[in-house]
């Protein structure tokens, strides 16, 4: 597990940012299978949620956060701010989910 913080802010309480690193960013493109489909589509029809779409974007999710941790660790920084998710269908059943931020060395500050 990462010590990467990822925030959306544009800082973090009690530290203060002490040399910007770059941009960095995470992507995950999930494919949904025929059941899920399918089981989407019923849903669609009689209304209520996709539990099987909600967990594929989880999943994304999950991966695009792990992705922007080792990129920003490889930087050198112990934190991303300014963070933002962005998702896009690629195709037909293809999710694209991309988290981006600035890479941050951040330091305690001093009380």
């Amino acid at each position: 597990m990462s010590d990467i913080t990822i925030t959306t802010t544009d800082g973090l309480d009690g530290r203060t940012v002490a040399e910007y690193k770059g941009v960095v960013s995470g992507e995950a493109v999930i494919g949904a299978n025929v059941v899920s489909d399918i089981a989407a589509g019923i849903r669609d029809v009689v209304g209520g949620r996709s539990g099987s779409y909600e967990k594929k974007i989880e999943t994304g999710r999950t991966e695009a956060i792990n992705d922007i941790e080792e990129a920003a660790e490889a930087l050198g920084a112990d934190a991303v701010v300014g963070a933002t998710f962005d998702y896009e269908e690629m195709a037909e059943g293809m999710l694209w989910v991309n988290l981006s931020g600035t890479a941050v060395e951040t330091r305690r500050e001093e009380r």
